[in-house]
Order: C-alpha cells, then structure tokens, then sequence
C-alpha cells in the first residue's frame, strides 16, 4: 500500500519556525550591531527568582525543579527555598563586588510572599522582569487565551505593587509558550521576551498586535542545565562560559558585537561550594576590556534601533 501524497505536502514547510513571526536570517551576514561605549561583548545577567508550591500542578505541564516525592516534599520544597533565604544574598553579594547590574526573572509570588526580596533588588539597581505567577504557572498550546492572559497581567500586577514599576520583560517557566504568548506579551506592553533561544543575538519579533525584541537566553549555558542536569561541576560552568566568552570576542572584529547570557538559579549557584566558581567567573569577564555586564533592559534599550 503507497502512501497518500497528502501526507507530504505541507504548506509551510520553510525556514524558519514555521510562522511569520520573524524572518530566517544567517548570523554572519547580518548587518553588524554596536555596543555603546567600549563594550564588544555585552554580557546580560538574568537570575531565575522563583516560588514553588509544595502542591506541584501538572496542568498544562509540570516545571522543571518542581516536587518530586509525596506530598509533603520537603526535600524538594526547602532546597528550593534554600534560595529565597540564602543563595540569592549570595548572588547579589557577588554582583555587587564586580558592579554588575543584573536582570531578575522574579515570580510575582516572591513579591507577594517576600516583599523585601524584591525591595532589595530595586535598591540594589538591579531590573526585575517578569516570570510568571509562581512555579505552577505554565503555559503550553492548549491553554485559554483569556487565562493566559489573566496569567500575565497577574504577574506583572503582582511585581509592580512591590517593586513600585512595571516589569518590561518576561521570562516564561520552561520557556514554554503558546501560540498566543508573543502577541499576548506585546498586548501587555511588554519590550522583550527571553523564551526563544535560537540566535546570540536579540531579534525583532512581529505579531498582529505589534512587535518586541527576543533577546536569546541560552539554555545551554545555564547553570540549572549544567550543573543540576548535566552532573557538572560549577568549575566546568566557569570555564564553558569563558570559553563562550573568549570565542565570542574572536567574532567580534568581522562580525560586531556579541552578546553573552548568563542564566543563573539561586538554589542551584547560591551554595557555599559554588559562589566562588561564579565569583571568580565574574571576575574575569569584569576584567576582560570590551566585556561589559548589562541588564535585558538596556540590551533591549541599545539594541532595538540598530535592527528592522
């Protein structure tokens, strides 16, 4: 029996993600972007600062670094609490030695049950972006467009009546969206988003409600990938990340500025035998010239001009 032709003929296979959201384009034969100032590399700091409920919710999927065992998981619950109450004081201790502004992907729970977290990180100068409601809140195709709407404005509601502004960022949980998500976003008023990570550079993304930068975060790199998936040790994340860095400033001559995510977890780096590998990490990229620490905002800001 032949198979129906049908079944090969698929009307928007091309390149790209399968959508018109944004236009396929090589890397290297893009028009070369430029940092301000002396910077060639910038390097965006983005924390994960998230809630998780020790009820986990599966519905549409279940986060990464949720519970695990039966109800009640402790185990799990207080190693992630572990962040909230000590490993994230660490990070910021650490940025603060190489003065580094960061970005915080912060769940509007943190706000809501830790507010003076959140005041620490505006007084500190640092930016928050949004990430979701806490850990339970998901999003995947399936899901209401009116609650993933009402997912949003809750978490960015949640931020501002602590942090006293608006997040202009989002992060999702997983990285994961819907189809609506980028046009929900930019309904939102939203700048950037730091789901997609298929570039080293941010690029412009248009929906039938406007448009907004993606500024990739590589999963990769991460120190949750490396360190908890991967069974790596926070020296190997150390010297990936500045292998990344020095590959990166080779390209910089032909090809503009680059751009370098660190993605970091307070539960996962925050712990006494892993701070130093990232102190040391932010050490050297402080030292490196033309390697500057900038926040997903100023990304965005610097950025958006320079492409279409």
């Amino acid at each position: 029996m032949s198979l129906d032709p049908n079944y090969l003929v698929y009307e928007r296979r091309r390149r790209g993600m399968d959508h018109d959201l944004y236009p396929w384009s090589n890397l290297f034969e893009r028009q070369p972007i430029a940092w301000e100032g002396n910077t060639v590399v910038a390097v965006p700091i983005v924390v994960s600062l998230e809630w998780f409920p020790i009820q986990p919710s599966a519905t549409p999927f279940l986060a990464p670094g949720h519970m695990q065992t039966a109800y009640p998981d402790y185990r799990h619950y207080t190693a992630r609490e572990y962040g909230t109450r000590v490993g994230f004081y660490r990070l910021l201790d650490a940025f603060a030695a190489v003065g580094a502004k960061v970005t915080v992907a912060a769940n509007a729970a943190i706000a809501e049950r830790y507010p003076s977290i959140i005041r620490d990180i505006v007084a500190a100068g640092h930016e928050i972006a949004a990430h979701s409601t806490d850990m339970n809140g998901t999003i995947a195709s399936g899901l209401d467009e009116d609650a993933e709407r009402s997912l949003i404005a809750r978490a960015l509601d949640g931020i501002e009546k602590v942090a006293g502004t608006r997040p202009r960022g989002w992060l999702s949980i997983a990285r994961s969206q819907s189809w609506n998500t980028p046009r929900l976003l930019v309904q939102a008023g939203l700048d950037y988003m730091l789901d997609w990570v298929n570039d080293d550079l941010p690029y412009r993304i248009t929906t039938p409600s406007g448009t907004m930068l993606n500024i990739p975060l590589n999963h990769e790199l991460s120190d949750r990938q490396i360190v908890t998936v991967q069974q790596q040790s926070a020296e190997s994340f150390r010297t990936q990340l500045e292998d990344a860095c020095m590959w990166l400033e080779s390209e910089v001559a032909r090809f503009g500025g680059r751009m370098l995510p660190i993605h970091l977890t307070p539960y996962v780096m925050g712990l006494p035998y892993r701070i130093g590998a990232l102190e040391a990490l932010l050490g050297t990229l402080r030292d490196r010239p033309g390697v500057s620490f900038l926040p997903a905002s100023e990304v965005s800001r610097q950025i958006a001009s320079q492409i279409a």
